[in-house]
């Protein structure tokens, strides 16, 4: 992981929803969802379960562990677990209902 202000505070935003909730770097963004009652599904919170899985639309993350419950495929496809993924940038998500 590089380094990051821990302090560092990012924009996220669900399409689809009213707003946005603020997560800091240091806090995954599940995590940040659940504090500002976002609305994101959740269930193991480690990687492994794929409840929370979202896609990226904008921005960039940072994973907690080396490799998440997701395919390669997935992964090039833009889907991401926010459950174990620290924001670097301001991010912009689209949930799985909403995803085509």
């Amino acid at each position: 992981m590089l380094p990051t202000d821990p302090t560092q505070r990012f924009q996220i935003t669900v399409e689809g929803q009213p707003g946005f909730f603020q997560a800091g770097a240091d806090q995954t963004l599940l995590q940040a969802a659940l504090q500002a009652g976002a609305g994101l599904s959740s269930s193991c919170r480690n990687g492994s379960c794929r409840a929370c899985i979202c896609k990226l639309l904008a921005g960039r993350i940072e994973y907690l562990i080396e490799w998440p419950g997701l395919s390669r495929e997935e992964k090039q496809e833009g889907w991401i677990l926010p459950c174990v993924a620290l924001p670097r940038s301001d991010i912009l998500l689209q949930r799985p209902q909403q995803a085509g």
